[in-house]
């Protein structure tokens, strides 16, 4: 694997009451708890001393705050492809309770009603997907769990859907890049919370 291969490194955004507890959070602009300030700090001392061509963030306040605690935030720019997704009638609601009235339902096949498909988070994650790799250096990212799950889905040619198999924690940090060259992309690290707080 060369070193001299751009990487693309993905911060999901601190804890948040709503992720704490489960709840679906997509365009609701919840902020972070203490314990997501703190970790988005710790964030930043797990990335600190990398370089980045560019750095881009949600306009939420969870990922820009925390963009901001991990001291990237006077440099990033705010790339509204990288919102969460839109869970319409299920914001604020947690998938259990959901089942209950709809025991067959799985986000990343079905969507959600009044919010999207698992294609138009696909078409976000795509221009995203297109933005950084015109960039061919390294780039760091900072956005919601089931963005950057279909972000990475994406980034390697698969259906939006594959990203139900890539789970993340809060503060995590991820890293895409590619193996011999430019053709071949792959995941070179997923879900590092080592830097996270208990």
């Amino acid at each position: 694997m060369s070193e001299a291969l751009p990487v693309v490194y993905l911060a999901r955004h601190g804890e948040t009451a709503w992720s704490r507890s489960g709840q679906h959070t997509g365009l609701t602009d919840v902020p972070l708890t203490e314990a997501g300030e703190r970790n988005a700090r710790r964030l930043g001392q797990r990335l600190a001393g990398l370089g980045f061509a560019t750095v881009l963030t949600s306009p939420l306040q969870r990922a820009a705050r925390t963009c901001e605690l991990a001291g990237f935030g006077a440099r990033a720019e705010v790339d509204r492809d990288l919102v969460e997704w839109n869970y319409g009638r299920y914001e604020g609601r947690r998938t259990r309770d959901i089942l209950v009235e709809r025991p067959d339902w799985q986000l990343f096949r079905d969507g959600c009603p009044d919010g999207e498909s698992p294609h138009q988070v696909g078409a976000r994650a795509d221009r995203v997907v297109s933005r950084v790799r015109a960039v061919q250096r390294n780039v760091l990212l900072f956005s919601s769990g089931h963005f950057l799950r279909v972000f990475a889905a994406r980034w390697l040619g698969l259906e939006a859907g594959a990203g139900r198999y890539f789970v993340l924690g809060t503060a995590s940090v991820s890293e895409v890049g590619y193996e011999h060259d430019l053709s071949e992309p792959v995941i070179r690290l997923w879900d590092d919370t080592r830097h996270v707080g208990a």
